[in-house]
């Protein structure tokens, strides 16, 4: 009955394929590689515990308030030191706005500055809820594609070249430089320069999607774009979902003031402001050492995790495969013979017990159908190892 009342952009929304399949999987004896869940033992949920009640105990008018919408004044000073443990100099509190998780952000930020036909460069592979909502603004698409080093950047360049000789200048690119989601690869610092070398030439923004910057297990962290910014060119985003707990739904923005004054006035619209009492929780976190606690024990825990899954796609997967190795994140990609369609393989895999996300859903369009994302950030060791088992079994009887 509703269809014919539904306005025009409705017909633009697109499922999660990922949630979909978290529905799919709940209850049943699968063995789940697909979501992107945090490992719940690194919750601090005794440490939240305490800081809820001290809250509500000392500061109950504050914390069951309505407050600003741009973020609590407090905690978006809290953030500006936050963000200076990636980097990030040269900020105050007005270049920090607080969003209900990455995701509000993303969702703000490109229906602020993407109208249709505006020309976006995206990572192939790269997030598929930043997708999601990028395809409902309908531009103009720009994919690069990604290596076992990140975005190819001379790919990169001679696409935007083109482009602008085809008048189809782009306005941004969305990258995740860090523990890529889905992909899991990790830009170097010279391609990072040279990524913001271009996009100065060519006069672009870049929308830097940092979630798994503070989950670098393995060597240091690469600086963020925004810590190698000179003009105020990359908008940043960061998120509380991996570095404490999702259910607080709290991310942030880092930009320039002008941005995050229209920000400001969009999310007026939106939801008023992002919730006063978990935006109090994560500043006590912060206050307390609680993060800087957590992260070294979060990083431990994937490292081991990463490892039991590498060495068991090792073990049972084709030699024909190839995959990423992550030095951070949550998440290993696989790329399989081109004969496999993974979105066809999946449900075989899951009638066997184990589920993964095909990997067309992270390509602009829909390519890569012989890909699939595997997290190991949620899943045991034991679970980990007989999930890639029964996996690759699934591989060779497709092959």
């Amino acid at each position: 009955m509703f269809e014919r009342y539904l306005s025009k952009d409705t017909e633009m929304l697109r499922s999660s394929e990922i949630r979909d399949l978290l529905k799919l999987t709940e209850g049943k004896k699968v063995i789940s590689l697909a979501g992107g869940l945090p490992d719940p033992s690194t919750f601090p949920a005794e440490e939240i515990e305490k800081i809820t009640s001290d809250i509500l105990k000392n500061y109950p008018e504050r914390a069951l308030q309505y407050s600003t919408t741009s973020g609590i004044v407090d905690f978006r000073k809290e953030l500006v030191n936050l963000s200076a443990r990636r980097g990030i100099t040269g900020i105050n509190e007005n270049n920090i706005f607080v969003t209900v998780g990455s995701q509000e952000a993303l969702f703000m930020i490109f229906n602020l500055l993407v109208d249709p036909g505006d020309t976006v460069i995206v990572e192939m592979p790269t997030y598929l809820a930043a997708l999601n909502i990028l395809r409902a603004r309908k531009p103009n698409f720009i994919g690069v594609k990604v290596t076992e080093k990140g975005p190819d950047i001379d790919e990169l360049e001679r696409k935007v070249k083109e482009n602008i000789s085809n008048g189809k200048k782009p306005k941004l690119m969305y990258v995740i430089p860090t523990a890529q989601n889905p992909a899991g690869t990790t830009m170097s610092l010279e391609d990072r320069k040279r990524l913001l070398e271009i996009a100065e030439k060519y006069d672009f923004l870049v929308v830097e999607d940092d979630a798994y910057g503070f989950l670098v297990f393995e060597g240091e962290s690469p600086p963020p774009l925004k810590a190698l910014d000179k003009s105020g060119r990359v908008i940043y985003t960061g998120t509380f979902s991996k570095i404490l707990a999702p259910g607080l739904r709290l991310g942030w923005i880092v930009a320039s003031e002008e941005f995050t004054h229209e920000l400001e006035l969009y999310k007026q619209n939106v939801d008023l402001h992002t919730p006063t009492f978990t935006q109090m929780i994560a500043m006590e976190a912060i206050r307390r050492g609680v993060i800087d606690r957590q992260i070294p024990k979060i990083k431990e825990t994937y490292r081991k995790k990463r490892d039991v899954m590498l060495s068991a796609i090792e073990k049972y997967f084709p030699k024909t495969a190839k995959w990423s190795r992550p030095v951070g994140g949550m998440f290993v990609f696989t790329w399989l013979p081109e004969k496999i369609d993974t979105v066809k393989m999946l449900n075989e895999a899951m009638k066997r017990g184990v589920a993964y996300v095909p990997g067309s859903s992270f390509y602009y369009d829909y390519s890569g159908r012989n890909t699939m994302r595997l997290n190991f950030s949620y899943p045991s060791p034991e679970e980990l190892e007989q999930g890639i088992k029964i996996l690759g079994q699934t591989i060779s009887s497709y092959l």
